[in-house]
């Protein structure tokens, strides 16, 4: 059986009940996560639908975050180096990182359970199982790119992170033999070494050492998110429901229904949920627990400088990340945790951009930033995404943090095994294209 061409616009039902399921999948969310779960679905011969409430794809978090394929770099957050921190970060001294205390049950909780995962033991389990799934984020993106060319801006120029102290540079030593021993190639450089590999260092000052990943990737999310479904509706026939501002999820015998709040329903066999921050609201009335909270962030897009790097750049002190990404230079950072307003704060704004200049003053044309962004990251405690099925019908791929981006493509595949396993929900999908 063929798939049918796609329909044009939006696709969803404006009946008060649906007749039965319309489609195989809907996928909830199109950021990158949504748009490539919609990819890893659609390949393997499902129906999908994908929905989101803005106009098109990658609106939210993904539409300009620090554009970073960080796969060999997924340190988690919680580590025993950021407990002598804290107090000045519950302070509101580190302005950097600023934590939005609540005593909301969900916020407490999520808390303690960041703090349990402060150990040396659980920062190696939690790193091991983020780099797993980077390293399938990898060869998936490989196998996408090979597969389907389009262009997102995309090219692997290394990665750089900068440490500006002796204790910052011991911690990332430790995390270096953990992915060595999953056959990453690292290597911690003098400054000398350094500035060797990339030259633009020589304008940041002073600092202890650096950490070279020569394999590290960066890419445009935004821009492969909308070549991505290009190709979904014209190679697969994935239909979207933009402009759906979902209300309620009902799961029932032989289907699940989406509602918007317009009233309009989608139905189909299962949904896949890639709702980021959103998602623990919308799942709760089912039972689903998600414990996840929101880190905000920002970025801004400015021309090359004069001493533009060509290798991507994390400075860990300043929590900023800067990359060549085409013709402009793109610059991400700070963290704010718990902070639910995703619009852009023109103080921290300016906070990143003397930041930025501080860290690498020659990197951009500062005075013509433009392109301001400010996006919820969602967080788990461990750094490491919720992928499972949650439900007979109804699976989750969230949580993924600050490595969205780089988690994205592997993410996609271990939920779409997940819904290939569910017989009741397989034996229905379409001959794969």
């Amino acid at each position: 059986m063929k798939h049918s061409q796609p329909e044009s616009g939006r696709t969803c039902t404006s009946s008060a009940e649906a007749t039965g399921p319309e489609t195989d999948v809907l996928v909830l969310g199109a950021g990158v996560v949504g748009v490539t779960t919609a990819y890893a679905l659609a390949r393997r011969g499902y129906a999908v639908t994908l929905v989101d409430r803005a106009d098109g794809p990658a609106q939210g978090s993904s539409f300009a975050n620090g554009a970073q394929l960080s796969y060999a770099y997924t340190d988690a957050l919680a580590q025993p180096g950021l407990l002598p921190a804290m107090p000045a970060i519950l302070a509101g001294l580190n302005p950097a990182f600023r934590l939005h205390f609540s005593l909301d049950p969900e916020f407490l909780r999520w808390s303690l359970a960041f703090l349990r995962n402060c150990t040396e033991a659980r920062f190696a389990e939690n790193t091991r199982a983020a780099l797993a799934l980077g390293l399938e984020s990898r060869l998936a993106m490989a196998e996408l790119c090979a597969r389907h060319r389009f262009d997102f801006a995309h090219t692997r120029p290394g990665k750089m992170h900068i440490f500006r102290d002796e204790a910052s540079l011991r911690g990332a030593r430790k995390a270096m033999a953990i992915k060595q021993e999953a056959g990453v190639t690292q290597q911690l450089l003098s400054p000398a070494e350094a500035i060797a590999i990339e030259p633009a260092l020589s304008a940041i000052g002073s600092f202890a050492g650096a950490l070279w990943t020569p394999a590290e990737e960066v890419g445009d999310p935004y821009r492969f998110s909308l070549g991505l479904l290009d190709v979904l509706s014209k190679r697969y026939a994935v239909k979207t429901a933009f402009g759906f501002q979902i209300a309620a999820v009902d799961e029932h015998d032989g289907g699940v229904t989406v509602r918007s709040r317009e009233g309009a329903i989608l139905s189909a066999r299962a949904v896949v949920a890639c709702l980021g921050a959103e998602a623990p609201a919308l799942l709760r009335p089912l039972g689903i627990p998600n414990p996840i909270l929101p880190m905000k962030g920002y970025s801004f897009t400015a021309p090359p400088g004069p001493d533009a790097p060509s290798a991507s750049i994390t400075d860990s002190a300043r929590k900023i990340v800067c990359c060549r990404l085409g013709n402009s230079i793109r610059v991400a950072g700070l963290a704010e945790l718990n902070n639910r307003d995703p619009r852009p704060d023109p103080a921290r704004l300016q906070l990143l951009l003397d930041n930025a200049r501080a860290a690498l003053p020659r990197a951009a044309a500062y005075d013509e930033a433009s392109a301001d962004w400010a996006g919820l990251r969602p967080m788990t405690a461990s750094s490491n995404p919720i992928i499972r099925q949650a439900r007979q019908r109804v699976f989750v791929n969230i949580g993924h943090g600050m490595l969205g981006w780089t988690f994205a493509a592997g993410a996609a595949e271990r939920v779409a095994a997940l819904v290939d396993a569910a017989a009741d929900i397989s034996h229905h999908k379409l001959e794969t294209l």
